[in-house]
């Protein structure tokens, strides 16, 4: 399971990345923010680049946005082998995106906590991580969907007034067979 939830969730991310990209730069040509450079700022403390004032190089910015979209797909694609599937794995999943933004921004002294924040700001930052959280987990769940149903759906359907989105399995004996 590991090695599949490692590439799936490399797929999924990255998908999950290009989609909320595209949803940004189509919220920006509507709105007129400008890029955010936060990424990059924070890749450049994180591995102790020199900060590059004014605006990042553009590899070093996709380089920790894509990498970091690429690598916390491999968490959702984890969530859903295990049976954590559908829409609201995925909202949990949001919240696990935004925590590790906050996390790496504020510890590396390149972002402030989102209370500080203008609600227009904070509100256009949890839309686009909404995005990629749940088209990240749209793939993941369909990737892990192809392996059959993760534990936790097969736990869910041999437990009396449990619901199962996986339907009845078939019956066993007491070797398992």
């Amino acid at each position: 399971m590991i090695t599949r939830a490692l590439w799936q969730g490399l797929l999924a991310g990255t998908a999950g990345g290009v989609v909320m990209t595209l949803g940004e730069k189509i919220e920006q040509a509507v709105t007129g923010r400008p890029d955010s450079h936060v990424p990059g700022r924070v890749l450049e403390r994180l591995t102790g680049m020199p900060d590059s004032p004014g605006r990042q190089p553009l590899p070093v910015n996709w380089t920790m946005h894509f990498g970091q979209a690429a690598l916390l797909g491999v968490l959702r694609s984890v969530m859903a082998h295990a049976g954590l599937r559908g829409p609201l794995a995925s909202a949990k999943f949001t919240v696990v995106r935004l925590t590790n933004d906050q996390i790496l921004e504020n510890a590396t002294g390149v972002g402030a906590p989102p209370s500080t924040w203008p609600r227009t700001e904070l509100t256009v930052d949890v839309l686009h991580k909404a995005v990629y959280a749940f088209v990240t987990g749209a793939v993941a769940d369909a990737l892990a969907a192809r392996s059959g149903p993760g534990p936790g759906q097969r736990h869910a359907a041999v437990r009396p007034g449990r619901h199962s989105d996986v339907g009845p399995l078939p019956r066993r004996d007491a070797y398992g067979r």
